[in-house]
């Protein structure tokens, strides 16, 4: 495992401590999309049904677990004890052009024709759009707490890394993923505005502090 490989997966690890503290400390689910929330969890389960049958490491199963069980409780909590503080109406993306877009996707762009490997192709093209309901609804409301937004930049950082990743490995082992390469290209770009706003607005903070110093 590669240095922008742990990196990531660190960081994909710390956005839903950061979004499930948020959600704790705050007692609100105010500002996260169930529907994305759905959409990784829908990810996370065609992805990882390798679980069952093959075995890489005791890392790679517990991040696995991991992530299936957080998403889970995430969107446990907006049904049950949050559910109150939640606004459907803000989160009204249609996710079924995602879903049949990216099955599409997964018909076209594959590696082998099994059910495995359609399952993991369709969870490569979903999750490079799942995004997409939680950035329309924070444009909707044209706001988004402190917590939230180091949440999104925490989960598009992950995903910017892994962009290294793969180039790291193709340069290091010859190892080329050309599929999950084009599809975090894609999830990149759509984080890009958010990341210019993300950057702006604490560089502007930062400057502010140290003139006031």
């Amino acid at each position: 495992m590669n240095i922008f490989r742990l990196v990531a997966d660190l960081m994909h690890l710390a956005s839903f401590v950061i979004l499930l503290l948020k959600m704790h400390k705050t007692r609100s689910a105010a500002g996260i999309s169930f529907k994305s929330q759905l959409l990784y969890l829908i990810v996370f389960l065609t992805r990882y049904l390798d679980l069952f049958y093959a075995f890489v490491s005791v890392y790679n199963s517990v991040m696995k677990i991991t992530f299936i069980g957080c998403t889970a409780y995430v969107l446990y909590l907006m049904k049950t004890k949050l559910r109150a503080t939640w606004d459907p109406a803000l989160d009204t993306f249609k996710v079924e052009y995602l879903l049949g877009g990216s099955a599409v996707m997964a018909l076209v762009f594959h590696f082998k024709f099994t059910l495995s490997e359609l399952l993991w192709s369709f969870s490569i093209w979903l999750e490079a759009v799942a995004i997409l309901p939680q950035l329309f609804q924070l444009s909707r409301t044209g706001q988004a707490e402190t917590i939230t937004t180091h949440y999104l930049f925490a989960l598009g950082g992950y995903r910017g890394l892994y962009l290294f990743n793969w180039i790291w490995r193709y340069f290091t082992e010859g190892h080329w993923e050309w599929l999950q390469f084009v599809a975090g290209m894609i999830q990149t770009v759509l984080y890009a505005d958010f990341f210019y706003i993300y950057f702006t607005r604490y560089v502007d903070l930062f400057l502010i502090v140290a003139t006031v110093d």
